[in-house]
């Protein structure tokens, strides 16, 4: 009887388990499309609440750089797209961690590096869940096709 109750308590659980990572499943990926969109408007204010303080990024480019280096960047326009699309493949969340994987495929402009041609990018996000909210605190992206 101890056992059929311990397996009935156990199936009535695991859906509220279920639900809430989904619920953080579900932000992060509307947090990955809304950092992809700030990035490409060069909105830095609102990157500020988005990116954690200690944000690193070990860029497309082969650079490891901090937040206020791509902020200089964006100012200098070196990061400038005219189209972005982040195709998210894969979210994975373990308590207060979430990482995002996926593609991106921007298209450069103006002054940045391979302008007017298309980037495809595979990528890695990781978000730490901080009293504010979810903040994304390390990044890795490398070019795999330019076209």
């Amino acid at each position: 009887m101890k056992k059929l109750f311990g397996l009935s308590a156990a199936v009535l659980l695991l859906p509220a388990a279920a639900w809430a990572q989904s619920k953080d499943e579900t932000e992060i990926r509307r947090l990955e499309e809304l950092e992809i969109n700030t990035v490409q408007r060069g909105d830095t204010a609102a990157l500020l609440s988005l990116w954690a303080p200690q944000f690193v990024v070990n860029n497309p480019y082969g650079q490891i750089v901090t937040r206020p280096q791509i902020f200089g960047f964006i100012r200098q326009g070196q990061i400038d797209y005219s189209t972005v699309k982040r195709i998210v493949e894969r979210v994975t969340v373990v308590d207060n961690l979430a990482v995002a994987m996926g593609r991106e495929i921007v298209t450069p402009q103006r002054g940045t590096e391979f302008a007017g041609k298309t980037e495809t990018r595979q990528y890695t996000d990781v978000w730490l869940k901080t009293r504010a909210g979810w903040r994304l605190t390390a990044r890795q992206a490398t070019i795999t096709s330019l076209k």
